[in-house]
């Protein structure tokens, strides 16, 4: 795993924050509080024996949570390990930072965009249209850094919403949604410069962002706005689980 990829699970780690977590052996543990993947995949620290993996899977059944970890780069003998034991992989994830300065690179036009915490009505009712519900707002209201959502507008309506945080130096944009109908007019681009914008006032040097690999649309928006690619990571299941 580069350094870079380290630093962003880190700052994921900070600013989209599980319920809970502690270390069991050579795993940490993550109570997810029905937040998603991300805040509820056990993930190796150390060495592991196969004796490890009944302990974790006993854990994570005791929070009535699937039997999920998460893979990092580089981390190949627990994804052989993990598939000897049928576990199957799901969500591929790319990892993406920039420069706040390159992506805040052009004035906003007035009534696009906004920061705004707590979350009105119409943002929780857009993040709801992409299956962002309260679990995962709770996600973003447990977190203890600077933070803030992200609201737009295009064509005179309610365009989307995001959700932004800073940790180490580092902005992580989370749970970027447009409206369908609302797609194709810039929205997605006006939220990224404004998150870009806003952690710049935080003294944030880097912006950040996660995308399921097979999200052909949101991964060649941050291409196309100049985000490298620095890392990935992708999650294996157990077969008889189902997915959060």
């Amino acid at each position: 795993m580069t350094d870079a990829a380290q630093r962003i699970h880190a700052v994921t780690e900070a600013t989209w924050p599980a319920a809970r977590h502690w270390c069991r052996g050579p795993w940490t543990i993550r109570d997810g509080a029905g937040g998603g993947k991300r805040v509820c995949a056990t993930t190796a620290e150390a060495a592991f024996s196969g004796a490890d993996f009944q302990t974790a899977e006993a854990d994570m059944r005791a929070l009535n949570q699937p039997r999920l970890f998460m893979v990092r780069q580089g981390e190949t003998a627990l994804d052989d390990a993990l598939d000897a034991r049928g576990y199957r992989i799901i969500d591929p994830v790319n990892l993406y930072v920039a420069p706040v300065g390159l992506i805040d690179d052009r004035p906003i036009p007035p009534v696009t965009t906004f920061n705004i915490w707590e979350p009105l009505a119409i943002m929780r009712e857009i993040w709801a249209e992409g299956d962002v519900f309260a679990d995962r707002i709770a996600v973003m209201q447990r977190c203890k850094c600077p933070k803030t959502g992200l609201f737009g507008r295009a064509n005179d309506h309610p365009s989307g919403v995001g959700y932004v945080a800073v940790h180490d130096g580092m902005a992580m944009v989370h749970a970027l949604h447009v409206r369908p109908a609302q797609r194709r007019h810039g929205s997605a681009r006006w939220l990224m410069r404004h998150a870009a914008r806003w952690a710049r006032a935080q003294r944030a040097e880097q912006i950040s962002a996660l995308c399921v690999r097979t999200n052909d649309a949101a991964n060649q928006l941050y291409i196309s706005m100049g985000f490298a690619l620095v890392g990935q990571y992708h999650y294996r299941i157990h077969p008889d689980d189902r997915t959060p």
